[in-house]
């Protein structure tokens, strides 16, 4: 049985070995040469004929190979740059090249200035009297008090002192007599007009008051009588005053002291008919007639013993003069119309000096009862 398997093995496979070889070509179906001929027939090709040549695909340049950029830096190093085309290569006119100024500190500016008080230049000399003021030798000879004080060396509180000189500047001009300078006008010093302005004087007494205006007459039931004026208060007397009378007899109007506003009455005021004659209240004499003291309207001054002096204000007219001797009861003016108390009235001023400040003193204390 094994021998037969054997067999038909072997027969089996010559069958299949023969049918292999009858099948297989005589020549490869490809060319196998570097010549391109074809060694059978090619489809649609006689045979022998070289093999038509493929077309070939486009080269493509060799990609440089990749590397990474620097790092970004600022560059460092100086740059020229070129000039720029003169004007005059376009054909226009050439213009001279403009050059920067040179940086140079400008020149310090010189400001004015105002002169000092004390430059002033030294004048004539004014002795001082007994009861003057500095602020008064101010006043007459038109300079700021200031200025004297610098030309004279005086100190902040621009002390003086009777028989004193002092140095007058050479602008000064003797304005006049000034109840606060009343020595004789130095040799030198223009008299009249002109000048520097005085400074202001402190103010004194009563202001001016305006005028109650007087309404139209209407209908109307007859007004109760004024109230009688209250008597005086009781005041004690000044010890070493001197005999004073009473300028005029009449009312009083206003009294020494505060009168509101911050004001100050410095002396009284005594009611009286317009044009009543005003007598001095001691004998001495005048050292001030004028209306240039602020808020006094026609004022006389009178100095006496002891360093006391009377002033009698808002007059209707005086009848004295600059350095008249007086004697008490003597008429020195009338009663005017200029205090506003609403009725003609004067004001009436006791002063005493204290050191170099003449000091007021309440009249009632001095007069007699």
């Amino acid at each position: 049985m094994a021998g037969y398997v054997f067999r038909w093995t072997l027969i089996a496979g010559a069958a299949l070995t023969a049918a292999a070889c009858s099948s297989y070509p005589d020549a490869p179906r490809y060319s196998t040469r570097a010549d391109g001929v074809s060694p059978q027939p090619y489809p649609n090709q006689p045979y022998g004929q070289p093999y038509p040549a493929q077309p070939t695909q486009p080269a493509y340049p060799a990609q440089p190979a990749y590397e990474a950029p620097p790092p970004l830096t600022a560059p460092i190093g100086s740059i020229e740059g070129g000039a720029l085309p003169s004007p005059g290569s376009s054909g226009g006119a050439t213009m001279p090249p403009v050059m920067p100024p040179p940086l140079t500190s400008p020149p310090a500016t010189s400001w004015p200035t105002s002169p000092a008080p004390g430059a002033a230049t030294a004048g004539a000399a004014y002795v001082i009297q007994p009861g003057d003021t500095i602020s008064g030798v101010g006043r007459r000879f038109r300079t700021p008090v200031q200025t004297l004080i610098d030309l004279n060396a005086l100190g902040p509180q621009g002390t003086i002192r009777a028989g004193q000189s002092i140095l007058l500047p050479t602008t000064a001009v003797d304005a006049g007599s000034d109840p606060y300078a009343t020595g004789p006008a130095p040799v030198g010093v223009t008299v009249g007009g002109g000048g520097m302005p005085p400074p202001p004087a402190p103010p004194r007494g009563n202001p001016a008051m305006p005028r109650p205006q007087t309404p139209a007459p209407v209908p109307a039931p007859v007004a109760p009588a004024a109230p009688a004026p209250q008597p005086a208060t009781p005041v004690a007397p000044v010890a070493g005053a001197p005999t004073l009378q009473w300028p005029v007899r009449g009312d009083i109007l206003r009294r020494f002291g505060p009168v509101g506003l911050g004001e100050r009455n410095q002396g009284i005021n005594i009611g009286a008919s317009a044009g009543a004659s005003v007598v001095a209240a001691a004998p001495g004499r005048v050292a001030y007639v004028g209306d240039a003291l602020p808020g006094q309207g026609l004022t006389v001054l009178v100095m006496h013993r002891d360093g006391w002096r009377t002033v009698y204000g808002h007059l209707g007219s005086a009848t004295v003069d600059d350095g008249d001797e007086v004697r008490a009861g003597q008429q020195i003016g009338t009663v005017g119309l200029t205090a506003g108390d609403g009725r003609p009235s004067i004001h009436f001023e006791t002063r005493r000096m204290q050191g170099d400040n003449p000091t007021a003193v309440d009249p009632l204390t001095v007069l007699p009862r």
